[in-house]
């Protein structure tokens, strides 16, 4: 009896084993397509680098070695990665939706400049550091969440494109910054660059124990994973790949459509607010023209590069913050401009594009009995 059951078990046994081996080949794409973008965008850039008369076997040894060679590269890689996992954050959670929103730079600048300012009152009343950061994080987050959640609004119930909605709101948030800071807000004492009030040493985020990098990292870590858990655990969730798979189907469903893109538009701006505090509170320690460093529009490339998926936001990010670190190296070593690898980056976002034609399309990724 013991081998009749041991017979009938086998079959079972080794169709599950089947199918998971299936599921994870048919997952795999979500793997190596994104490698080959960036095998392919190497290859592109060493031709670009041979045409200079550089040499890519140069450049890409002190690539590695600015950005994760030793431990002060990987404490500078670090601390960019911070804002990269935020911003990042904030054009992955509207895609579930099927949004793209790319405004995210705009949401950290105003975000921090009203961190900034609202310190002034509380630093000049003389208040400690437990009241003053946990104020600035708020206005920080609830500005940010408000000027992407506009973008909601003006999608579903004006039929704005939230693209181009939230790319022109991004340098309307900067050019409000640079107004207040070189006016009205101009703090006397940096004559040199314009810049609100400072926020004081005392005020000044300390870096986590032992890392060398300010908590935006571990924050932004914790942030992603009850992200990925929100987008993929909960009835919001659900509710939202609902919508982003299929608006009609939603609303035939009675599902809230308008509210759902709000409140995940808020969320994305909320995220991305929340890393203009930490650089005003960990970096720069004003609100400066510092604070439009790009942070916004590299967390895109993190979020397609990451597929939109929260936790493999994190890799990612420190990936691309350390290309950024080590821009400063190669310009020294290589006399070529620190922009240079922002050309590397621009060449892995449209290599990215254009190898998102190669999903669901490739005979090794298909499903057993697939023909197309």
């Amino acid at each position: 009896m013991a081998d009749i059951a041991q017979q009938d078990a086998t079959p079972a046994v080794y169709g599950g084993l089947a199918e998971l081996l299936d599921r994870l080949r048919r997952s795999s794409e979500y793997v190596l397509i994104p490698l080959f973008a960036l095998v392919a965008a190497g290859l592109l850039f060493s031709i670009f680098l041979l045409a200079l008369g550089q040499s890519p076997a140069t450049f890409f040894s002190l690539l590695w070695r600015g950005g994760f060679g030793t431990g002060f590269s990987w404490e500078n890689t670090l601390v960019r990665a911070a804002p990269l996992i935020l911003t990042a954050l904030c054009v992955a959670v509207p895609a579930r939706l099927g949004l793209t929103i790319v405004g995210g730079e705009g949401a950290l600048v105003l975000g921090g400049f009203a961190a900034a300012v609202a310190s002034i009152p509380l630093v000049n009343a003389g208040a400690p550091s437990f009241v003053v950061l946990p104020v600035m994080g708020l206005c920080a987050i609830a500005v940010g969440g408000l000027w992407i959640g506009l973008v909601g609004v003006l999608r579903h119930y004006r039929g704005i494109n939230e693209t181009i909605a939230s790319l022109l709101m991004s340098y309307i948030a900067i050019a409000i910054m640079n107004f207040f800071v070189e006016g009205a807000l101009r703090d006397p004492a940096n004559p040199n660059k314009p810049s609100t009030q400072a926020i004081g040493e005392a005020n000044m985020i300390g870096d986590v124990p032992g890392l060398g990098v300010h908590w935006g990292l571990p924050v932004g870590i914790v942030v992603a994973i009850l992200l990925w858990v929100l987008m993929n655990r909960t009835t919001f969730g659900f509710a939202a790949r609902v919508t982003g798979g299929n608006v009609r189907a939603a609303r035939a469903q009675g599902l809230p459509v308008g509210r759902l893109i709000v409140i995940s538009c808020a969320i994305a701006g909320a995220c991305a607010g929340l890393a203009g505090f930490f650089e005003v509170a960990a970096i720069q320690g004003k609100a400066n023209a510092s604070l439009a460093a790009g942070y916004g529009f590299t967390g895109i490339l993190v979020a397609f590069l990451a597929r939109q998926n929260p936790l493999a936001i994190v890799p990612v990010a420190v990936f691309l913050g350390g290309i950024a670190a080590a821009g400063g190296l190669i310009q020294r070593r290589m006399g070529m401009p620190d922009a240079t690898v922002q050309v590397l980056q621009g060449l892995m976002f449209v290599v990215l594009l254009v190898s998102e034609t190669l999903y669901g399309r490739m005979p090794f990724f298909r499903a057993r009995g697939d023909k197309r």
